[in-house]
């Protein structure tokens, strides 16, 4: 298996729903940036998106419906890696990040907590959308896909 990827959020949900940043992850995907890291965090955090993404009648429930289908696919076909993680080290560095870089990015908690996460799996290359999340997962030694 190629080294796997920490894909947060924004980036899934660009993967499963058409928006201005599918293109990217659609064509960072099918150049080698998987196996995508699925943590029980990430499952949860993306199911949500998606079902926000219909309150903000930017998906109908239908396409919601196709996304999870297609989301429970990529986890059987290996796209999706289920992967635990260690809480008690993910926590650990999501501390020394918040104290080393919050304050100057304005980062928020679950952005600090992918990229702990990604750093407490030994991942080295990190897959978002977000920029303070780009920095931080910079500035924490991982590669930004």
């Amino acid at each position: 298996m190629a080294a796997p990827v920490y894909a947060d959020t924004s980036f899934l949900v660009s993967l499963y729903v058409q928006d201005g940043n599918t293109d990217r992850a659609v064509k960072a995907v099918e150049s080698g940036a998987t196996p995508l890291v699925f943590t029980p965090l990430i499952r949860h955090e993306l199911r949500n998106a998606l079902r926000l993404c219909v309150f903000r009648r930017q998906i109908s429930a239908a396409q919601r419906e196709s996304a999870l289908h297609d989301v429970e696919a990529d986890t059987e076909a290996g796209v999706l890696h289920l992967t635990p993680v260690d809480w008690p080290k993910a926590f650990a560095h999501a501390e020394r990040l918040g104290r080393l870089h919050s304050e100057t990015l304005g980062t928020r908690g679950m952005d600090v907590l992918h990229v702990a996460c990604a750093l407490a799996l030994r991942t080295k290359r990190f897959a978002t959308f977000d920029e303070r999340q780009r920095q931080l997962a910079e500035l924490a030694g991982l590669e930004v896909v």
